[in-house]
């Protein structure tokens, strides 16, 4: 066992309370979380955080790993431009030992700052299983595909290898969006959701662009026309949301669907600002997700958390809007839960031992007035200290421990890109 002490704690198991105490683990589960007890079993080691906080790791609820290598390569343009002119002809030129690479890439940035899981949607499955297997993180793939009903049997096979592929690997039921398939496709999604009681995913209402025109074809909004399709009767949600009103967010609390926010991504490609506020003031469930850098540019769940709250308050013009804690929970365990790791969501014996240290010694989170809305107001990736996965520590004090070489990494990458982009 593995023994963490003289630590804050926040357990974020039904709050964002932070106590005074240790925690252990065994394998990858967590054993025992409290106060010091009189008598201490023998440890593989004991590490001391020095006051430092101990709380759930960060979980991406929405992302594109390998879109690494477009970061800051098409900038200051629309999403439809930005797509089909900038994204979709570069990525047609990917390999797998391409989305291998730029997912190892994509990892090393996910563990500085503190995300052991990524709701990933993209291309080469296989590679990515890989990537992050090999790291030790966890990755659960969003089914990607666009078209027609036929490309459902690509849905379906990917669906019976990766669901239980790893112990650290998952997959969900998904399709692009509505506006880059048909009727037909998103029939399809629906019955096979149904015979598997899956939950499905997709990207919706991203800009105004695409709402408005599935209206026009469908005489609906996106949420409430695949909602008439069946596609929902078993859970799932939708990434971005961001032009949704009371009738949209009404049809996710009745289903029970997860609403993830990319606040990053929709500011820059001046999408807009999703209504968090509404959907935490009627109940809707909440995650976070970054996006590909290509879009964001970073993976960095601490300015998602930021941006997403202030954003609300500018948007309200309510300064009291959508409390910071909000997306604390929604960066972690909201995220968690959306990619159907229940059992990482909190600390909590018996969970899985998926978790942070901060340094709480920090000039940027001093003084700690309230800690949950300092890490999200004041908190910086450069504060995580520690990242654990599944009781491993793969990143500590600046360093990889989990035997990847950064420096090998983003050799490998550069060499990739130039050839991808020249």
């Amino acid at each position: 066992m593995i023994r963490y002490h003289n630590a804050k704690i926040m357990t974020m198991n039904g709050s964002t309370a932070v106590t005074e105490g240790e925690l252990w683990t065994e394998g990858s589960v967590i054993r025992y979380v409290g106060r010091q007890p009189a008598v201490l079993p023998e440890f593989e080691r004991e590490i001391d955080l020095g006051g430092n906080l101990l709380m759930p790791s960060f979980k991406n609820a929405h992302t594109h790993s390998a879109m690494t290598f477009l970061r800051s390569f098409a900038e200051d343009v629309p999403l439809q431009t930005w797509l089909f002119e900038k994204v979709f002809p570069y990525e047609d030129r990917l390999t797998p030992d391409d989305v291998y690479a730029f997912d190892r890439l994509a990892i090393l940035e996910y563990l500085a700052s503190g995300t052991t899981a990524a709701f990933d949607m993209y291309f080469f499955p296989e590679a990515s299983a890989a990537a992050f297997s090999e790291a030790g993180m966890r990755l659960t793939f969003c089914g990607s595909i666009s078209g027609t009903a036929k490309d459902v049997d690509r849905l379906n096979d990917q669906f019976r290898k990766f669901r239980h592929f790893h112990p650290l690997v998952s997959y969900r039921l998904g399709f692009h969006a509505e506006y880059t398939s048909d009727e037909s496709l998103h029939r399809a999604v629906a019955k096979l959701a149904q015979a598997e009681k899956e939950p499905v995913f997709t990207h919706i209402s991203e800009t105004k662009k695409e709402h408005e025109e599935c209206i026009a074809r469908h005489g609906a909004s996106p949420a409430q026309y695949l909602d008439s399709l069946g596609l929902w009767e078993y859970g799932g949600g939708g990434f971005h949301c961001v032009w949704f009103d009371e009738a949209d967010r009404a049809v996710f609390k009745k289903k029970g669907l997860w609403f993830v926010s990319c606040p990053c991504s929709n500011a820059k490609l001046a999408s807009g600002i999703a209504p968090l506020t509404e959907c935490a003031e009627e109940g809707v469930q909440l995650a976070l997700g970054t996006d590909g850098a290509a879009s964001n540019n970073g993976l960095d769940p601490f300015r998602e958390m930021y941006l997403g709250t202030v954003l609300q308050k500018l948007r309200k013009n309510d300064a009291a809007a959508l409390p910071a804690a909000e997306l604390l929970k929604a960066a972690t365990v909201g995220s968690a839960r959306a990619m159907g790791l229940t059992d990482c969501d909190v600390l909590s014996e018996g969970r899985q031992a998926d978790m942070i240290v901060i340094d709480m010694k920090a000039a940027n989170l001093q003084p700690a007035h309230h800690i949950p809305e300092s890490l999200v107001l004041s908190g910086d990736r450069m504060n995580v200290k520690m990242t654990v996965c599944a009781g491993k520590i793969l990143y500590e004090n600046g360093v990889y421990t989990n035997g990847i070489d950064a420096d090998a990494v983003r050799r490998d990458c550069a060499s990739r890109i130039a050839r991808l982009t020249q």
